[in-house]
This record gives structure tokens, sequence and C-alpha cells, in this order.
């Protein structure tokens, strides 16, 4: 059947003490917002609806940018889960298939486990919802189930006898409802609670009152983990971050110390690719096979290939291309760079907004001098050349192929091929100026 995604990102988040709207902050470089929507994405939902509250102009301008003008839903003021989704429904006027109700401040949900309970909907229930046996059952809502996943009701733990309480089994939040069923049964839903709002958990009594049924998917309880704090964001980030090491890991790469290492939600690492202690991955990196990334190196936006190494203490910034057998050393820094096979910039250099060719060498202390002030520009290396220590390259500039260009040079004129090109003062010496100059200076500071 025909699916669709509500996505509820409409909370204050209060907890997380944050201009910055709750669902913008990041797990693994990714907002999560962003993470519901890749989620919906991937369940190959026909229609994504979020639900927004009128807090944030930013977050307003994030839907709008996301889905697109009048195809996300206002909750104003929010009244609860329940009203919500019935914010959301006008968008689905039309759509007749399963809806899935994502939580934007829960990242880290599979695709599998909401994949299962699309699979009972097609099987024959009305409702689905995702349940975990939590820990420290605390303040969730409580699942009570017959036969194992036949699910009987949802109670708030607000609203829990004693023997309910007991349960281990606890409501995640999300579910998953037939569209038919859900515009049957949402305007039946009250606010005769203690907290005065619209459960979406009261739907499973009322379909159950109308004689549907309503099953329950275990998962994990990291699985669900929703943020509403700092502590809970950083529990997120670990989780994620575990995870995905394992994951890599398990695939073919090599990690000396796991724990140091951070990867990003889009990382793409090859197998046989090592990766030393306290190495930063930012979002937007593909690492082939056989390269090495050296102890704490910071890497974004970068594609880096096969049997390349980088750092120790590199730092490669978005648009670094670099092709099989390179180098990057130590305290070097590309930005927007292109490196051909076994091009190396091996010390304390920055190479922005370049075109390296192919077993070109630049030299330690290398700058590119790509910015004016106003406007960036290009210095092209050709294949083969060589480029002294301590150089600036004021580009627009081109080093020629198999070019010299000596070591100390300021070159702001193109480099013909094969050419040397040396550019800076003649080297004049003055014998015994120093000992003249130490004694009378000695002699003025003997006199004060």
């Amino acid at each position: 059947m025909s699916r669709a995604a509500i996505i509820l990102a409409a909370g204050m988040g209060t907890r997380m003490r944050s201009a910055l709207p709750k669902v913008m902050h990041k797990v693994g470089g990714q907002m999560m917002f962003d993470w519901s929507l890749a989620l919906a994405k991937g369940l190959r939902c026909d229609v994504t609806v979020p639900v927004v509250g009128t807090h944030s102009s930013e977050l307003l301008d994030l839907a709008k940018s996301r889905v697109g003008e009048g195809r996300f839903a206002i909750q104003d003021p929010p009244q609860g889960t329940g009203h919500a989704v019935q914010c959301a429904m006008p968008l689905l006027e039309d759509f007749h298939g399963n809806v899935i109700v994502l939580y934007a401040d829960t990242p880290l949900l599979p695709a599998g486990v909401v994949e299962q309970a699309f699979e009972r909907l097609e099987q024959g229930a009305a409702v689905c919802v995702l349940g975990f046996n939590a820990k420290q059952p605390g303040g969730y809502g409580r699942l009570v189930v017959e036969h194992g996943t036949r699910l009987l009701e949802i109670v708030e733990a607000k609203e829990a006898t004693k023997e309910q309480l007991a349960i281990t089994l606890c409501n995640s939040g999300v579910m998953a409802i037939n569209a038919d069923i859900a515009r049957e049964l949402l305007p039946k839903l009250t606010n005769e609670n203690a907290k005065k709002e619209y459960y979406l958990t009261d739907l499973v009594a009322l379909a159950r009152q109308a004689g549907h049924s309503a099953q329950v998917v275990l998962c994990d309880e990291e699985d669900v983990l929703g943020v509403n704090s700092r502590t809970q964001l950083a529990q997120a980030e670990h989780t994620f971050q575990r995870k995905r090491r394992q994951d890599l890991m398990l695939s073919g790469v090599t990690m000396i110390d796991p724990e140091s290492v951070f990867v990003s939600h889009d990382t793409v690492i090859e197998e046989d690719v090592t990766l030393e202690p306290s190495v930063f991955i930012g979002p937007g990196v593909t690492i082939k096979s056989g390269a090495t990334i050296k102890a704490f190196s910071h890497i974004e936006g970068s594609a880096i290939g096969e049997r390349s190494a980088i750092g120790p203490f590199a730092r490669l910034r978005p648009k670094t291309a670099l092709g099989p057998d390179t180098k990057i050393g130590n305290f070097v820094e590309t930005k927007n760079t292109n490196m051909a096979n076994g091009a190396k910039v091996n010390h304390l250099s920055y190479v922005g907004d370049g075109e390296i060719g192919e077993k070109a060498n630049i030299g330690a202390g290398t700058i590119f001098c790509n910015y004016d002030g106003f406007f960036k520009h290009t210095t092209t290396i050709g294949e083969g050349a060589f480029v002294g220590s301590n150089s600036s390259l004021v580009a627009p500039v081109t080093i020629g192929a198999g070019a010299y260009v000596g070591s100390g040079s300021v070159i702001t004129k193109s480099v013909e091929p094969g050419a040397l090109s040396v550019a800076r003062s003649r080297q004049s010496d003055y014998e015994g100026w120093a000992i003249t100059y130490r004694a009378r200076m000695q002699e003025r500071k003997d006199k004060t």
C-alpha cells in the first residue's frame, strides 16, 4: 500500500536551553529534523508532512526549504500528539494508504523496525505501535498486551494503576495507522486527562472499541532514544558513533582506538582503510580502500583516493579531492583543491583553490595565496612540478609541468613548463658586522 509519514516537530524544546530549535541540533553531523526526513524517504513514503509550531521562524523556514510551501502543517497552540496529527491530516486528504507517525527528536530509529510496523498493517492490523522494554520505565506510557504482540491499550504513567506501572514494556510514541481509520478515529479524541492534552495513544483504545485490531512491534530502547536535553543529545551522539564504528569495523575498516574516532551520518569508508586515534570525520567524506588517516586529522567534505596517506594533524576542508597514492602531511590544510595521482604536500602548508598534477611535490611551508580580499583565485601546479619550501604562490598563477620553484620564492607570474623560477632578493653578507653591532649595543646597555 501507499505510505505517508507525519513528523512531529512542534515541541518547544525548552530543556535544551538553546536559541536554536531542538530538532535543528545535530547528531552525526546531521540535524535531527533531517534524520526523520531521511527515514521517511528510506521507507519509500509517498508523502511526508512535518508538523511544526509557530515559536521559531528558523524551523518554519527549514520546513519550507525541505518539503516546500504549503506541504507542512502548523500546530498552534500545541495541544498534544493527537492534536498534532489532527493538524497534519488535511494535507493527507486524498491519501488512503498507511501512515507512520515519527518524531523529529528521535534520530536513531532504524528503518527495519518501522518496516515491521507497516507489515503488521498490511497483514490486517489497524494500528501498530513500536514498544521497548525499558530499564527504568519511569514516566513512559505502558503497553498492555496479550498473546505477545496484541495491544490492548496504552496507559500514560500519570494515569496508570500500581499494577500497570510494574509493566516494563513501554510506548515509544511511534505509531503506524491506516489513514482512513485515522480519519475516522481522530475526531473522537478528548483531552480528559491530567495534562488536558489530546493523546495519540488513545487511538488504540478507540480502534479496539470500533472492532479493529492493534499490534506491537518490539525495538531496542536506544533505537527510540528521544532528545530533550543536551545530556540526551550527547547520549544520542554516543549511541550513533558506537554503532557506526562497529559497522565500519565489521566492513573491513581498522580503528586503532575506536572510541577516539568520530564519523558522520554519511561517511563512506572502504575496506582496508586505517583510522589512527583521534580522527574526526565530518559530513561529506569518502575514503577509498588502502588509505591511512593518521592521528589528530580533521576531514570534512572531501574525497580521498586509494592508498593515500593523510596527517598526522592534517585538516582537509570541503571540496578537497585526492587521487590515488597522494600524501597530505602534518599541519597541512587543504580546501577546494584537486590533487592527481601521487602528488604530495608533506609539511606545514596551505593549499586552497588549487589544481595539482600527478607526482607534483609541494615543499614545506608553501602557501597558495588564493584570496585578494574580494575574490578567490586558482593556483595550478603541473604534472611533476617541484615547489621549494617556504614559497608563496600568488593566484591566479600556473606552475608548468616539470617546472621548479626555488625555495623562499614569491611567485606572481606563471612559470613555463620545465623552467626554474626564483623570486627572492639576492643575499648580501657583511663580514664582522655582527661582532661590531653586539659590542656597540652592549656598551649602550651598560651605560643605562
